[in-house]
């Protein structure tokens, strides 16, 4: 794109990081990640839920939880998505206490989780074998009016 004269954007950026992850170019996406910001381009929220959820995905969940981590450093305010992603991520291996526990820290953070951050904890402890936490998160989600009972 340099070469055409065309200067390369968050957008333009983030998309062709979603595709490399999608795709499975796990480390081209990441040197473009790296080169994007030397480059001058401050990831956004958005750009950083497309890498937690590529990290994740892709089996470098310790690498998500590093990031996600930095976020708060940096000053970022993470949002219902990137919340789901990491606690989708930490599901998928099993991490089902820190899912909880970030969770929780999301509501503290004053990020109320969606129905679709309820219906991942939740498939997760039913797949688990703890249906009673399972379905104590059930009806805390049809209590928040996030499904209809």
């Amino acid at each position: 794109m340099h070469d055409r004269g065309q200067l390369a954007n968050i957008v333009t950026y983030s998309s062709l990081l979603d595709a490399l992850f999608n795709i499975k170019q796990h480390d081209k996406a990441l040197m473009l990640f790296n080169q994007m910001k030397e480059s001058g381009i401050d990831p956004d929220i958005y750009t950083y839920s497309i890498l937690l959820d590529g990290l994740c995905k892709s089996g470098r969940l310790q690498n998500a939880k590093e990031i996600f981590q930095d976020l708060f450093i940096k000053g970022y305010r993470p949002n219902v998505r990137t919340y789901t992603i990491m606690i989708n991520g930490l599901c998928k291996e099993g991490l089902l206490h820190e899912a909880l526990a970030l969770m929780t820290k999301m509501e503290d953070n004053g990020c109320l989780p969606d129905a679709v951050t309820y219906e991942t904890i939740i498939r997760a402890l039913f797949g688990n074998g703890e249906n009673d936490k399972a379905e104590k998160l059930l009806r805390e989600m049809i209590s928040r009016g996030l499904l209809q009972g």
